[in-house]
């Protein structure tokens, strides 16, 4: 039996367990969850005190009742806001933060960390000098990089090899950047003729979700994206291109020659043993490889007594320079920062920081890429013309990389013309 209580004051009653309100409720339907407008909660939250206060008070929002409804307005529309954004967040497709690596975690995903900047560097000196793993060099900014793997000089007195800045994420390292910054017995100079591949930040949203997507095909063998899902997912990788060649002659595609029946993986960063091991898993039987890198691998099945080996080759991209020139429309409002503004806009929208896609292994890059992020700079950023290529001197509103080619994008080769 309900029991009836008069709320002091009130000129309503109202039963236990039952009432009437008039703020209107949100709805959760099959287009997901609607929360009512916070004007109509407000209204419907000083409905309900004047109603209880025989409809007698002023409902300016001034008056403490106003206030209050104010409050009341604010922490039912937080409720909302929380439970809205737990809505969101069970969808890949709107899915961030902490709801969106919940959902990774089905796929035995976790979020990729920020990666370093890996520069190829020329070392020369005296014939026979080694090198050693960590040795040291510094850009001109005072980053510092160091060796992935010892380097020994050949006869002539020159060795190449990888330094990684020992700071990660997108820090850009310029070509001929790079000195000698720890001293070293028989070396004399390092410089590095291209910019190195910049690192990235923290896996973005946007990436997490596109790799979750591909990822969706790691569970099979065989399919070329199967094999490209697995390569991705090697610590350190940030790119990775993959096509096949079925059949029984030499074909040529984005400037690669594929042999005959062959596996063609290009790969930009990650180590070469961990990446040769995800192509030999994925990989049909009977396939031969195309690419000029080449790791003896074990066959990690635990049923042979003595497992057999394997060489599995692979490509490693090529970083190449994309040169982008802009030239924008000269007024008073121009700001004095303006160059840098577009330089930095261009280099987000390349490294895919603006919520579109990157620059990526054998990609093709269209100048109208750029035009939203230096638009949305400010109404002073109007736009006469934007060309890029492979050249120093860009003439093309697209540019095309061979697939043994990553994109880099130095922000000296980007030059901001006022006219």
């Amino acid at each position: 039996m309900s029991a009836s209580n008069t709320i002091p004051g009130a000129s309503i009653n109202q039963t236990a367990g039952s009432g009437t309100t008039s703020v209107p409720a949100p709805v959760l339907d099959a287009t997901g969850f609607i929360m009512p407008e916070e004007p109509d909660m407000l209204a419907g939250v000083l409905a309900d005190i004047n109603a209880a206060f025989g409809n007698t008070l002023n409902t300016d929002l001034s008056t403490p009742q106003g206030q209050l409804a104010m409050s009341l307005t604010a922490i039912l529309g937080d409720a909302y806001d929380q439970f809205l954004a737990l809505a969101n967040g069970v969808d890949p497709a709107r899915a961030s933060g902490r709801m969106q690596d919940a959902i990774g975690r089905l796929y035995f995903m976790s979020r990729l960390p920020a990666t370093a900047t890996v520069v190829t560097c020329l070392c020369t000196g005296v014939a026979g000098t080694l090198i050693p793993q960590g040795a040291l060099v510094q850009d001109a900014t005072g980053n510092s990089y160091a060796a992935d793997a010892a380097i020994t000089l050949d006869a002539t007195g020159t060795g190449s090899g990888t330094f990684s800045c020992t700071q990660a994420g997108e820090i850009i390292c310029p070509a001929q950047s790079i000195a000698i910054s720890q001293s070293l017995a028989g070396w004399a100079t390092v410089t590095n003729p291209v910019a190195g591949m910049t690192g990235r930040a923290v896996e973005s949203r946007t990436a997490f979700e596109e790799r979750r997507r591909i990822s969706v095909a790691a569970n099979a063998i065989g399919p070329l994206d199967a094999i490209s899902a697995a390569v991705q997912a090697v610590p350190g990788v940030s790119d990775a291109f993959v096509t096949d060649n079925s059949t029984s002659t030499a074909i040529t595609v984005g400037g690669v020659t594929l042999a005959p029946y062959s596996l063609y993986v290009c790969v930009s960063g990650g180590a070469d043993q961990a990446i040769a091991q995800a192509i030999l898993r994925k990989k049909p039987p009977g396939c031969a490889y195309t690419g000029s890198t080449t790791v003896t691998v074990t066959d990690p099945n635990t049923a042979y007594s003595t497992a057999p080996s394997y060489s599995v080759s692979f490509q490693r991209a090529t970083p190449t320079p994309l040169f982008v020139k802009v030239t924008m429309v000269a007024s008073s409002m121009v700001p004095s920062t303006a160059t840098t503004a577009v330089q930095s806009a261009i280099q987000a929208a390349f490294a895919g920081n603006d919520g579109g896609s990157r620059a990526r292994i054998g990609a093709t890059l269209y100048a109208s890429r750029f035009y939203a992020g230096i638009a949305a700079l400010g109404t002073w950023a109007q736009i006469a013309d934007i060309t890029l290529g492979t050249p120093a001197t860009p003439r093309g509103v697209s540019a095309t990389f061979g697939v043994s080619q990553v994109p880099t994008l130095d922000q000296a080769n980007i030059s901001v013309v006022f006219a």
